[in-house]
C-alpha cells in the first residue's frame, strides 16, 4: 500500500474519532437532545406524623420553651417587629409539642398517612459540579434551574432549589443542626432562614455569613428567648419602637424640687413627656404620663420632704401613683423596711412598692459578698409584702444583675424587676418597667426626669393595675 494511501486511510480515521468524540461529549447540545431521561414510575410514601418515641424530657424541654414564647407575646403586639415570626414559631412549637405529648403516653400508635405522588410532580433532582450539572445521567453546563444537591466549601452537603444558577431557598445538614433558608452564591447562609440546632435551640432570622445578622430570634430550653437585633452572630438587644401605643411613666425625688438653693414646684396639671432623652428619638412626638413613682424614704433617717404633697397632687390628676425606698448597707434590712412603711401612704390602686438597690461593687465586698446583701433583699421585700399587701418591685440595673445575682433565681423568678439601662436595647430579661433615660424632660417639671416604659401595652397594664403583678 502507497504511503499516499495509508495517509489518506488514517485521515479518514483521525474524522471519524473526531465526530465520535464531538457527538458523544456531554458538552455537546446534541448530547442533550440526542438522549431522553429515564421513565419514572409513581412514588408511594408512608408518613408518619408524631416522633418515634418521646420521652418526658423532651417534652419538659418544648414546655420551656412554650413558657418563653408566651412571656414574649404577652408583653408585645403586632407592632413591634419580628411579632409575627415568633408568633408562627409558637404554633408550631405547640403543634409539635401536642403531637410528641400523644407519642409519649401512646407509644407504637403512629396515626400514619399514605400519599401516592405522581411522576409528574417529581422533578429530576440535580448533582450541581465545576461549571455544570449531571441530571438524568447527563453532565449539562449552563444555568441550572429546579432542585439540586451539592457540596459547599467545607464539604457540607447542599440540597437547594435554584432558579438561573441561583440558590432560591436549601437546606444544609450537619453536626451543628439543620438550617433552612436563603443563601448567598458561596452557599452560606444569607437572608432569612432559620437553624434548628442539636440541642434543640431554634434561631430565626436574617442570617449573612452563616452568622445571624439583622433581626432574629433564638429559643431554647436552657437559655433566655433573645429577640431582637443581631451582628455577626451576637444579640445585642430589642430595639424599642417608642410609638403612642406605649405606656411611658416617670419617676421624682426631692431633686425635681431643689437646684442648689432654688426651689420649684411641680405643676401636675401639665405633666406631659416631651422628650425620652438624647438617646432615645420620639420623632418629635410627646406622651402622657402614665404612671409616677416617688422617692419616699432611704436607709432609716432619710425621708422625702416633698413625697405627701406630691403624692396628693398626683392622686387628684387621676395618675397612677407608687412609691420607692433608697436602699443603705449600712443599716439593718428589716428595720429600714420598717421605717419605709411607716413613713409612706399606700391607699387602694397605688403600684406596688419599690426597692431601689444601687451599691457599688466595693459596698458588696465590705458587706460580705453577693450572698450577703440577697439575703438583706430578701428580709426587705418580705416585710413589705407582708405589711402592705403588695408584692414589691426590684429596682436594678442590668449589670447587676449580670453581676450578682446570678444565683438568685427565687428572687427573678417572684418578684418584677425594673430595669435602669439607658442604651439603645431593651434588655433581654423579663421586668416589669425599663428605665430608658435620666435626661428625659417633662411639661410642668423643672430639668430632666427619669423616663420609664412599661413592658408591654394597655391590655397588660390593665391587669397590672388590677393584679399589681405583671406576668
Amino acid at each position: 500500500m502507497s504511503m499516499k494511501r495509508q495517509r489518506a486511510i488514517a485521515t479518514l480515521a483521525d474524522l471519524l474519532v473526531l465526530a465520535l468524540v464531538v457527538v458523544l461529549n456531554p458538552l455537546n447540545p446534541l448530547y442533550e437532545a440526542r438522549l431522553t431521561p429515564p421513565r419514572m414510575p409513581d412514588k408511594v410514601e408512608v408518613r408518619y406524623h408524631p416522633l418515634t418515641a418521646t420521652d418526658s424530657l423532651t417534652v419538659a424541654h418544648m414546655q420551656t420553651q412554650l413558657d418563653e414564647l408566651g412571656y414574649y407575646l404577652r408583653v408585645h403586639n403586632v407592632t413591634d417587629e419580628g411579632y409575627g415570626m415568633v408568633a408562627q414559631y409558637h404554633h408550631t412549637l405547640q403543634q409539635k409539642a401536642w403531637r410528641a405529648s400523644l407519642a409519649s403516653m401512646s407509644p407504637g400508635q403512629q396515626p400514619s398517612q399514605t400519599v401516592r405522588i405522581a411522576a409528574k410532580d417529581r422533578p429530576l433532582v440535580g448533582v450541581k459540579v465545576g461549571g455544570g450539572y449531571w441530571k438524568a445521567g447527563r453532565y449539562l453546563v449552563g444555568r441550572l434551574n429546579g432542585k439540586a444537591i451539592t457540596r459547599d466549601s467545607q464539604g457540607r452537603i447542599v440540597s437547594a432549589l435554584w432558579q438561573q444558577d441561583t440558590v432560591v431557598c436549601a437546606i444544609r445538614q450537619d453536626s451543628l443542626g439543620t438550617y433552612r433558608g436563603q443563601m448567598d452564591r458561596h452557599l452560606q447562609a444569607c437572608g432569612l432562614g432559620t437553624m434548628n440546632l442539636a440541642d434543640g435551640t431554634h434561631q430565626e432570622g436574617f442570617w449573612q455569613h452563616d452568622l445571624l445578622d439583622g433581626f432574629a430570634f433564638s429559643c431554647s430550653s436552657h437559655e433566655p428567648m433573645h429577640v431582637g437585633e443581631w451582628k455577626e452572630g451576637r444579640f445585642l438587644g430589642e430595639r424599642m419602637k417608642y410609638t403612642a401605643e406605649r405606656i411611658y411613666g416617670i419617676d421624682i425625688s426631692r431633686h425635681q424640687h431643689e437646684k442648689g438653693r432654688r426651689r420649684y414646684a411641680i405643676d401636675f396639671s401639665r405633666l406631659r413627656i416631651t422628650s425620652l432623652g438624647r438617646r432615645h428619638d420620639a420623632q418629635g412626638r410627646t406622651f402622657p404620663v402614665s404612671f409616677l413613682y416617688i422617692k419616699s424614704t432611704e436607709g432609716t433617717t432619710i425621708r422625702n420632704r416633698y413625697f405627701l404633697s406630691d403624692y396628693a397632687k398626683a392622686k387628684r390628676q387621676g395618675i397612677r401613683v407608687g412609691a420607692y425606698h433608697f436602699f443603705s448597707l449600712k443599716s439593718s434590712a428589716e428595720l429600714q423596711a420598717r421605717y419605709f412603711v411607716n413613713h409612706t401612704l399606700f391607699r387602694q390602686g397605688d403600684f406596688p412598692p419599690v426597692l431601689d438597690v444601687e451599691p457599688t461593687d466595693a459596698d458588696i465586698r465590705r458587706i460580705g459578698g453577693d450572698e450577703v446583701l440577697m439575703r438583706r433583699i430578701r428580709v426587705f421585700l418580705q416585710y413589705v409584702e407582708r405589711r402592705t399587701g403588695m408584692r414589691p418591685i426590684l429596682y436594678v440595673s442590668q449589670t447587676f444583675i449580670n453581676r450578682h445575682m446570678r444565683s438568685a433565681h427565687d428572687i427573678k423568678q417572684r418578684y418584677n424587676v425594673w430595669i435602669a439601662r439607658y442604651g439603645q436595647y431593651k434588655p433581654d430579661v423579663r421586668l416589669v418597667y425599663w428605665q430608658l433615660a435620666a435626661d428625659g424632660r417633662v411639661d410642668g417639671i423643672q430639668g430632666d426626669v427619669d423616663i420609664n416604659v412599661f413592658n408591654g401595652y394597655a391590655p397588660q397594664f390593665s391587669a397590672f393595675v388590677k393584679s399589681g403583678v405583671h406576668r
